[in-house]
């Protein structure tokens, strides 16, 4: 294990950090809000010990999947432990555990909250927990590839370890070009999003907070109604902004190389696509009612279906009341999860449709035997290597899951609320249902189960792997 490149990376995280807490820093000078001092002593702290760190050149530049494993596992650790000291700082979230809670849940574009009133915090404090959203989102190593190329030939275990899906390939021949286009679309999509809010009515403040937790699928609010106060026009465009970043980037790159038949054959943005269709079809059929239009009906299932299969979390209507059938669509969608290389979370799309055909391949080579097995996905014959790696995934998924099940149970929560608890912060969507539904908040849980979830939230937005590679002990070895 090469220590020295690790906390060489590590400074520069810490760099960044206090590089972007300036931000609630300046919202605490526009609002005259006291609070802002604990951004500056925290800012200035992540500053100071990331140059000192960056100027300890490391030893040596060897670098493997291994090390890229656990520098990102420990970037985003020590991201959430500095990110959550200006709450407790401030006394906004006096236990330091809530405000942790409250962080990770912010970096890994959760969205589970442990705030009753979270109108109660200042402005500053808003809009660094909803920050925390869009630099999650993409990935803060993947922004440090793009402003701040690190030494060596690395970038690619980094990029792997931390962007979502099964697997992460360069649009552009070089890693730091692809980091680059993948902010810029990043970036400009968020600023189009802002634009519109704005034009719609909606403060300038809340356009950026919520623009901020739609593009990283976040879903923390600035107002204790989430998205339910604000108008159906306003409401329109986070759906379509949620479903937006919920597809593969790289239909935005290929729609921008002028490649549009190449980004219109994508099989898993059209089976994405299909599934919200879907959803939404069957929850209007199942909640539709003499008390309500058909266009209201329509407006909140999309609204609903849009934020819970891209794992936003954003409400307008506490649909832990809808019917048990919609509540279950629901569920299901949580691990269904958006697609690969967006900024969506959950299981992914294109998990989903390479595991349903491998059964289907499987089940076929059961009645003809000679038959050679073959999977195609997106046009293109899927190597043996990836789907082992996806049915992998799924077996650490599974158990994690079932683990996470089982220790949370001794807080004696009902099965639902222990259940959605699980699947909404390791599939990172937020709210769940019962005593965690978007009416309620994770505030009341133990501090014992705070800590199994803070864990599931860490390990859903890294892929499961780069957080488990910590616990084994063979990692350690140099």
């Amino acid at each position: 294990m090469n220590y020295s490149i690790i906390f060489y990376i590590l400074s520069r995280v810490l760099q960044v950090e206090g590089i972007f807490m300036a931000l609630p820093c300046i919202t605490a000078l526009i609002y005259r809000e006291n609070s802002g001092w604990a951004f500056a002593a925290v800012m200035a702290g992540c500053f100071i010990i990331g140059t000192i760190g960056k100027r300890l050149k490391p030893k040596s530049h060897v670098f493997y999947a291994r090390e890229g494993f656990v520098t990102v596992s420990f970037s985003w650790i020590i991201l959430s432990l500095c990110g959550a000291l200006p709450f407790t700082l401030s006394g906004e979230i006096p236990s330091y555990t809530d405000a942790l809670f409250e962080t990770i849940s912010g970096f890994t574009t959760t969205g589970a909250s442990v705030l009753s009133n979270v109108e109660a915090l200042s402005k500053c404090s808003l809009f660094w927990r909803s920050f925390t959203h869009w630099l999650g989102g993409m990935g803060v190593l993947v922004f440090i590839l793009a402003v701040m190329p690190l030494m060596g030939n690395y970038n690619m275990h980094l990029m792997r370890a931390e962007s979502p899906g099964p697997s992460v390939g360069k649009l552009v021949p070089r890693v730091r070009h692809t980091a680059e286009l993948l902010y810029t679309i990043y970036f400009v999509m968020t600023i189009i999003q802002i634009i519109l809010l704005l034009i719609s009515g909606m403060s300038l403040f809340d356009s950026l907070t919520m623009s901020f937790g739609t593009a990283g699928t976040g879903g923390f609010g600035v107002l204790n109604t989430s998205a339910a106060d604000y108008t159906i026009i306003q409401q329109t465009i986070l759906t379509v902004f949620m479903i937006l970043f919920g597809i593969n980037f790289n239909v935005y790159y290929l729609i921008l190389s002028r490649k549009i038949k190449q980004a219109f054959k994508c099989e898993e943005m059209w089976i994405y696509l299909g599934i919200i269709v879907l959803a939404v079809f069957l929850i209007v059929l199942n909640t539709y009612s003499k008390g309500k239009t058909l266009l209201e009906t329509f407006h909140h299932a999309s609204f609903q279906v849009a934020s819970i299969i891209t794992t936003t979390g954003f409400s307008t209507v506490d649909f832990n009341l809808w019917p048990q059938f919609s509540k279950s669509i629901l569920v299901l969608l949580m691990f269904i999860g958006a697609c690969a290389g967006s900024t969506g979370g959950g299981i992914k799309v294109s998990r989903i449709i390479v595991l349903c055909k491998t059964v289907l391949n499987e089940l076929r080579m059961t009645m003809h035997p000679r038959r050679i097995g073959i999977v195609r996905f997106e046009g293109h014959t899927m190597e043996k290597s990836v789907v082992h790696s996806i049915e992998r995934f799924f077996a650490a998924y599974i158990l994690i899951f079932v683990a996470s099940m089982l220790i949370i149970s001794l807080d004696n929560l009902d099965f639902t609320s222990s259940f959605t608890a699980v699947a909404a912060t390791l599939n990172n969507i937020g709210p769940g249902l019962e005593a965690v539904g978007p009416s309620s908040n994770f505030g009341n849980l133990s501090m014992f189960t705070k800590y199994i979830l803070m864990f599931d939230m860490l390990a859903g937005r890294l892929e499961i792997f780069p957080m488990l590679v910590l616990l084994m002990p063979t990692t350690w070895k140099k």
